[in-house]
């Protein structure tokens, strides 16, 4: 842990339990999930119980207290979604990339989830890898997108 590097991010929002989520948020961003020594750290230094600050990373899904891949991939399962394939499209990412949703690959480049809206079913089925959205998924269009991650 860059000790550092969290205290830049709490000294941004100020040391006070209120500011955890935005605090939590940063911290995933710059390690991509949640480790647990800076979980400890952060409510030492915001002056809360460990178990408030496990209590919030826990009941937020944008949270992971596991390392996730470099490639988040977010698969809607929400109604639209759902009746225009959804589950076609986890297939497929099995099939392409061989993890099912939960898992992480090997090489820690994709971490595969489902969520139960990302608000585009005008666009369904869709996904969200990291912060781009793909909309009208096929089958057969996995491929393609899962391209461009390679790097």
């Amino acid at each position: 842990m860059d000790a550092g590097k969290i205290d830049s991010i709490i000294e941004t929002y100020g040391p006070v339990p209120s500011s955890l989520i935005p605090i939590l948020q940063d911290v995933q961003q710059e390690y991509n999930y949640l480790p647990e020594d800076v979980l400890e750290y952060v409510a030492s230094r915001l002056g809360t119980r460990l178990s408030k600050v496990y209590h919030v990373a826990t009941f937020y899904n944008a949270f992971s207290l596991k390392p996730r891949g470099k490639y988040v991939i977010n698969v809607c399962t929400g109604t639209a979604c759902h009746v225009k394939g959804a589950e076609k499209i986890i297939d497929e990412l099995y099939r392409e990339i061989g993890i099912k949703p939960g898992e992480t690959t090997q090489d820690m480049r994709f971490t595969v989830q489902t969520v139960r809206c990302v608000g585009c079913c005008s666009l369904a089925p869709a996904m969200v890898v990291n912060k781009d959205t793909h909309g009208k998924v096929r089958l057969g269009k996995v491929a393609k997108v899962l391209k461009n991650y390679e790097s």
